[in-house]
């Protein structure tokens, strides 16, 4: 009987015969109904089996980053060791991936927690502080990044943040600086390490003298030249979106008017809802990633016919409420790079000039074009979400007819 079995009946009685068959074939039924490819799913049954024998597991347990490392280089030396088969450069990533998805669809993965020696409960109480005064997500993450270069590297050299001094903040700095960082890079950390000091003073960890001794080297935030490109330019990039069809291209288009027109940041993109937008009264509501603050604007023409399209052609069925979504299952909400990426492939394919080449080059647009159709910084200021007029200001350089009044904010068919 065996003799008549083909491979792929060979194939099915080793899956059907390995442990954890129904644990196996209860994520592989939550891919399908996702809308996962069938192709990749059969190929990852295969792969699952390789996850529990290399990880050892005749049922479920929890598994550390530690012991899934392990079991990749076992995994890899058996590859290595087939007649047929050899390690490629994404062997041992392809194989992680599939063990941490399966793991995290049963709660199974221990996520690894960032360990930066003897200030680990210090980040952790001042991320829970920034937090709690309504940064962006974009901006808790770049704070908790940067505060964790600095922390790894004082970890190294004091084991208490009482016997930190500003010397060692201006030692670090000048460490980032003989590694090539740039002065704006530069100005980012002196950001970070003096609120997190600010923080630390309060609590009574250090003195009060380190935060006020940070001083980072000016930047200039006014330019004689735009940072993002022209209104023209931004014109022709969604021109260009407009033409495609396909459910990338339909993605891309509408996420670039609504970058463009109303200068939305990256975050207030990604947390966009289904449930924003009323159509009826044609109306969306946009929640900014500053202060928290809703605001209302009308759906101009343009904008809501590329959102209608991507919703009806291009957005996969999915539980997701969030507008924009991954274009391959398990569909979620974007993240920021891929964002970034979608906005800079465009502009540097069509040869486009700009310093700025993700979502905030847009936005910078956007604003340089309300200041040449003679809005004040008042307005602006208000349309882009800023709680005072100083984030503007740097636009008063482009443009001295900026203080002037308008009422309409509208940019659709500006040319």
């Amino acid at each position: 009987m065996l003799n008549g079995l083909k491979q792929r009946d060979f194939a099915r009685l080793r899956r059907d015969a390995a442990p954890l068959r129904t644990e196996r074939e209860q994520y592989l039924a939550h891919l399908l109904n996702q809308g996962t490819n069938p192709k990749y799913v059969r190929a990852l049954a295969s792969r699952l089996i390789h996850v529990n024998r290399f990880l050892e597991m005749s049922s479920l347990r929890p598994i550390s980053k530690e012991e899934l490392e392990q079991a990749t280089e076992k995994y890899l030396r058996h590859i290595a060791n087939h007649q047929t088969r050899g390690v490629r450069p994404t062997t041992a990533q392809t194989f992680q991936y599939a063990a941490e998805n399966w793991l995290r669809f049963h709660n199974l993965w221990s996520e690894p927690k960032l360990d930066i020696g003897p200030f680990n409960q210090a980040l952790q109480s001042f991320s829970e502080f920034i937090v709690s005064r309504q940064l962006s997500i974009d901006g808790i993450n770049s704070h908790k990044a940067r505060l964790s270069v600095f922390l790894t590297w004082a970890g190294k050299r004091w084991t208490s943040l009482s016997g930190m001094s500003l010397t060692d903040v201006d030692a670090f700095l000048a460490e980032k600086r003989r590694e090539g960082l740039k002065p704006a890079s530069i100005a980012s950390y002196c950001h970070s390490i003096r609120t997190f000091f600010h923080y630390s003073a309060q609590r009574g960890w250090t003195p009060s003298v380190i935060a006020r001794g940070i001083k980072s080297s000016p930047i200039s935030r006014v330019s004689d030249s735009p940072r993002g490109p022209s209104w023209k330019d931004v014109r022709r990039m969604l021109a260009a979106a407009r033409i495609g069809n396909t459910a990338a291209e339909l993605r891309a288009s509408a996420i670039l008017s609504l970058c463009a027109m109303y200068g939305l940041r990256g975050a207030e993109i990604r947390r966009l809802s289904i449930d924003d937008f009323d159509w009826i009264g044609e109306t969306f509501i946009v929640r900014r990633a500053k202060g928290g603050r809703i605001q209302q604007f009308p759906i101009l023409y343009e904008v809501g016919e590329a959102v209608l399209r991507y919703l009806r052609y291009g957005r996969p069925i999915c539980r997701a409420r969030e507008v924009f979504v991954t274009m391959k299952p398990p569909y979620r909400p974007m993240n920021q790079c891929v964002l970034t990426a979608l906005v800079r492939t465009r502009i540097r394919a069509l040869g486009i000039n700009s310093d700025r080449h993700g979502t905030h080059g847009l936005r910078h647009a956007c604003a340089t074009e309300l200041l040449r159709r003679r809005s004040s910084l008042i307005e602006i200021a208000d349309f882009l979400g800023h709680r005072s007029i100083q984030s503007v200001s740097r636009y008063a350089k482009l443009d001295t007819r900026s203080l002037r009044q308008v009422a309409n904010f509208s940019l659709a068919g500006a040319q």
